[in-house]
């Protein structure tokens, strides 16, 4: 069994597979709580740890002592061609979707879409080359930042069932801002691509997928365990060479 783990800013997913099937997937809060679960973990041969952050260190030496360990690094060998010019500061995160994506789509242009902190748009052509991106805000830090860079702006909590394209207040018109603008961010920036390339694919994943699922005019396929399927495939790869 593999057993992969994806430390994000705000939170950390795990999956097990068997194979390239995912049996089980477990959300924490914390490292901490991660780590008061660890004694549970059994029947797991290899581990891949992916992470934005620095929070994984403890978890790495805990899980090394138990398992064949590894923790994704830019050096890791992938199942693709990284063309990306800064590939020293490209998160693991970002090349971890792109492969769950591309690994259901080989030989296809894919436009991976991770709406989580920040929104990621992530692209591999149909010569499974990584070519990069874009980064823009997430939508919970656009209303964080309109409100911390401002005198006036209220902190507005997010609502997920606000669509309304006119605000008709000011907390309805910074929900409208953040989150249907994000929403046509997303279908302008798939847009391009399309014209840019034919017969694109675009996959959808991350903690505000579920939002821009529902506002998106062009078509997709949502995948919330996309990540988890990249680090997986990752694994396997390196397994196997």
């Amino acid at each position: 069994m593999n057993f992969v783990l994806d430390f994000g800013n705000t939170r950390i997913k795990t999956g097990l597979f068997e194979g390239n099937n995912l049996v089980e997937t477990c959300v924490f809060a914390s490292e901490k709580e991660l780590l008061k679960q660890i004694d549970s973990f059994s029947n797991i041969k290899n581990c891949l740890i992916g992470s934005v952050t620095k929070d994984h260190v403890q978890t790495s030496k805990q899980l090394a002592l138990k398992f064949n360990t590894r923790v994704f690094e830019s050096t890791t060998p992938i199942p693709l061609v990284n063309l990306y010019k800064s590939a020293l500061t490209l998160g693991s995160d970002r090349i971890a979707a792109s492969v769950g994506a591309w690994s259901l789509y080989p030989n296809k242009n894919v436009l991976t879409i991770d709406a989580g902190t920040c929104i990621k748009y992530n692209f591999v052509n149909e010569k499974n080359e990584y070519l990069g991106g874009a980064i823009s805000p997430g939508i919970p830090m656009r209303l964080k930042a309109m409100h911390q860079f401002t005198q006036a702006l209220p902190l507005v909590e997010l609502d997920k069932n606000y669509d309304k394209l006119t605000g008709q207040s000011t907390a309805e018109s910074l929900l409208s801002g953040a989150l249907v603008a994000a929403a046509c961010e997303a279908d302008a920036m798939i847009d391009r691509y399309m014209e840019q390339h034919e017969n694109l694919q675009v996959v959808i994943t991350g903690g505000d997928a579920d939002y821009l699922c529902k506002q998106l005019k062009n078509r997709f396929f949502a995948n919330q365990n996309i990540l988890l399927q990249g680090l997986n495939t990752i694994l396997n790869f390196n397994l196997e060479k």
